[in-house]
């Protein structure tokens, strides 16, 4: 998929873990994104089927649907609905939670401030608000839970105060204003210049309150689980630690061990319906983020679904 400037992350750990080489499964793509993982699925003679909410995956959909037909379906949902759209049992299930290149490149979707267009930001562009709209109207401790705890901005305060103050202006309009209002907002740092652009916390946090992720995904994890085969192996593909910890919490729950340092229910009263297929994540390797640094964050977790 690399012509299109899109490229699956994790791909051969993602079909080493799910067993998907030896053909055979039926599969779940929770996120089709830019359709990589499916694909490779696919060739390698399994039947998928795929979900994504936005509407121009729809379209890189009907590539596959033409090229595997049969084995290929598309339901265009976000994936918190999976119970109301697919029927298990799946052999695997794969969620790969990082927005696809195509996000990112695209200027009038409005995720990355490398490209200036309309503040918008939302997975699904026929619903919700944009994140232009959130920042004119949310309040206070909604400003403050995007920047602070889905952005991880240690200058919290000053950002908000600055979101509060430009209202009405053009600064919260478009990807470049906003980002130019949050470099002015942070405070200045001597030494050389950040490795990553100071306004990308702020711009990851607005995006996770807009399409309500971290919601989204604590809803379909149990969901997807559901819908696994007795033997069946789940999937998770992180990329930043409030997803990780959502998914780390659900899938030690599932395996019956406690959730965290601070868990300290008996171990009688846990129900063991799953096996961890890795106690650390899997990260990817030099080569592949050197190919690719998008992936450079990304964490690995499976695990399999008891049959008994």
């Amino acid at each position: 998929m690399a012509e299109t400037g899109h490229i699956p992350v994790l791909l051969p750990e993602v079909m080493d873990v799910l067993g998907a080489g030896r053909g055979g499964l039926r599969v779940l793509d929770a996120t089709f994104g830019g359709g990589g993982h499916a694909r490779a699925f696919l060739e390698r003679g399994n039947s998928v089927v795929a979900l994504d909410c936005d509407p121009e995956a729809a379209e890189r959909a009907r590539d596959l649907e033409r090229a595997f037909p049969g084995r290929f379906s598309f339901s265009a949902v976000n994936f918190e609905r999976l119970d109301e759209t697919v029927e298990g049992p799946f052999d695997a299930v794969l969620f790969d939670l990082g927005l696809s290149s195509f996000h990112y490149d695209t200027a009038d979707r409005g995720f990355s401030f490398r490209h200036d267009g309309p503040l918008d930001m939302r997975l699904d562009p026929r619903a919700g608000m944009t994140a232009a709209e959130f920042l004119e109207t949310a309040d206070r401790r909604d400003l403050i839970r995007a920047v602070r705890h889905y952005g991880e901005e240690p200058s919290w305060r000053r950002v908000v105060a600055a979101v509060e103050a430009a209202r009405g202006t053009e600064a919260l309009r478009t990807t470049s204003a906003f980002a130019q209002l949050v470099v002015e907002a942070l405070p200045r740092r001597p030494g050389p210049p950040p490795r990553i652009h100071p306004a990308t916390r702020v711009f990851q946090g607005i995006r996770i309150a807009v399409n309500r992720e971290l919601e989204v995904i604590e809803t379909a994890l149990p969901k997807a689980f559901a819908a696994l085969a007795p033997g069946g192996r789940m999937a998770v593909i992180s990329f930043h630690s409030l997803e990780d910890r959502i998914v780390k919490r659900f899938f030690r729950r599932a395996a019956g061990m406690p959730e965290h340092a601070r868990d300290s229910a008996p171990q009688q009263s846990r129900k063991v319906s799953a096996k961890l297929l890795n106690r650390r994540p899997v990260t990817p390797p030099e080569s592949e983020t050197a190919m690719n640094p998008r992936a450079r964050s990304a964490k690995l977790r499976a695990l399999e679904k008891r049959t008994d």
